[in-house]
């Protein structure tokens, strides 16, 4: 992306030089501090604003710039040293002060600071723009009596600064949920940033979290700052923490316990006040016993925990789910498709669902795509445990038939007959009552 600086200065040798410097990088635009430009600008969309201040010019032309672009960073560069105008400098909204003359990479590491800061105060605003309808605890969809309580027991963790830990399977909304935290608590109007510990290589882990100065490691060519720093005041959701390494878990627990950290390269202390939530699918007990988890850094975690359960406990969610996940992947796609076959979502709660929640929007994303019609065709609906059963089946008169085998093998013991299938109990007795099968020794099916 080629960014566009703007170059406000009445001083030729430093507009000379800003432009020779950034140049080829970026757009770099000169105008004079003249009366009137000022309100041309507002007309202009630029990424990033150098105001150079001299003697004959006035902090009031900052403010004015400030008013104009509020939301672009200004850095302030003047051949003037004193410590007064600097501090008006930043009280009045420029984001750093460049005392010149000054090398280029002084002036290039300026920018990319800048840029930085601003890049993620987009992230975070688009988040807060997001949040009122995201992530309202009485909005999420808990249908089922284990959901209930979990959210009950959200909405009492978001109102402390604890550390919590998130346990579940892998796709149940730990994420999602980690947000709903954050959005309800006193924290809501500070960041929100998440870490994959599991997406990131070992390497570059540590510099994600804490930061790293220049030179700190070959290809570290600026100063980075951290994801726990950028987070100042906010929350940080650590997911895959089981996937944590070992080297980086000790530095993790001096932080949840000091708040305190120093960047890769750096011997200056840094205190930040975050509220960690973590989670994982792993089981961390046995981790801590093999040695894979430190046992004190466990214990840090594990203050408020709660167990997130997986969509085949929960089946009172998956038709509502399921609507919701439709209407928005039709909005997504457009699409104007306005419900499921008949069956759909009998099969849907017969499923046992290994990848939970997103698997289910996944698999309605993939039918909403292929469907030409109004309504979801069960043709269009690919569950890999129905499409084994079909390949099982080939070779006899039907489905049916083949069930019927496999009870009567198994003494017409259901769970033995969805072994010899492959299928879960749950897919079998959805078969059972499809077809109708029947036997007197069975009880009576109360639906």
């Amino acid at each position: 992306m080629n960014n566009n600086i703007l170059v406000f200065a009445d001083d030729k040798e430093i507009s000379a030089f800003l432009t020779r410097v950034l140049g080829g990088d970026y757009t770099v635009t000169v105008v004079r501090d003249e009366e009137g430009e000022i309100d041309k600008l507002s007309k202009a969309s630029f990424d990033l604003i150098f105001y150079c201040i001299s003697e004959g010019t006035s902090i009031d032309t900052l403010k004015k710039l400030k008013m104009t672009s509020s939301f672009v960073p200004v850095i302030v560069i003047s051949r003037l040293s004193e410590p007064s105008l600097v501090v008006k400098a930043v009280k009045n909204g420029a984001f750093d002060f460049v005392l010149y003359p000054c090398t280029a990479e002084k002036i290039r590491l300026a920018v990319n600071n800048a840029l930085e800061h601003q890049a993620f105060r987009d992230e975070i605003d688009y988040l807060r723009r997001k949040q009122d309808i995201i992530y309202k605890f009485d909005e999420i969809i808990a249908e089922s009596p284990a959901m209930k309580s979990v959210i009950e027991v959200l909405k009492k963790f978001s109102k402390v600064d604890s550390t919590i830990l998130m346990t579940g399977e892998t796709g149940t909304g730990k994420s999602f949920l980690s947000g709903a935290i954050h959005f309800n608590s006193d924290r809501r109007k500070r960041p929100f940033v998440k870490i994959n510990c599991a997406n990131i290589p070992e390497l570059l882990l540590e510099s994600e979290l804490f930061g790293h100065e220049r030179g700190a490691f070959t290809g570290a060519t600026k100063t980075r700052v951290g994801r726990l720093e950028q987070a100042r005041g906010g929350t940080v959701f650590l997911d895959e923490i089981g996937e944590l390494p070992l080297s980086i878990q000790a530095k993790l627990l001096r932080f949840l316990e000091e708040k305190k950290f120093e960047r890769i390269g750096s011997n200056t202390t840094i205190t930040v006040d975050v509220r960690i939530i973590a989670a994982t699918n792993r089981d961390l007990e046995k981790m801590v016993k093999r040695g894979e988890f430190r046992e004190d850094l466990y214990y840090r975690l594990n203050i408020l925990r709660v167990e997130i359960p997986p969509l085949r406990n929960r089946i009172e969610c998956i038709e509502p789910l399921s609507y919701y996940f439709l209407k928005v992947k039709c909005v997504q796609l457009r699409k104007r498709i306005t419900d499921f076959e008949a069956g759909i979502i009998d099969m849907f709660r017969a499923y046992h669902w290994p990848g939970n929640v997103r698997q289910l929007a996944n698999v309605i994303e993939r039918a909403v795509i292929l469907e030409e019609g109004t309504i979801v065709h069960r043709e269009n609906i690919f569950l890999p445990e129905f499409e084994q059963l079909s390949a099982v089946v080939q070779g006899y008169s039907s489905e049916k038939d083949r069930i019927i085998e496999a009870l009567k093998k198994s003494h017409w013991v259901q769970k033995k007959a969805a072994e010899l299938l492959g299928l879960s109990p749950r897919m079998l007795n959805y078969k059972i009552r499809k077809y109708g099968i029947t036997y007197p020794g069975w009880r009576k099916y109360k639906g």
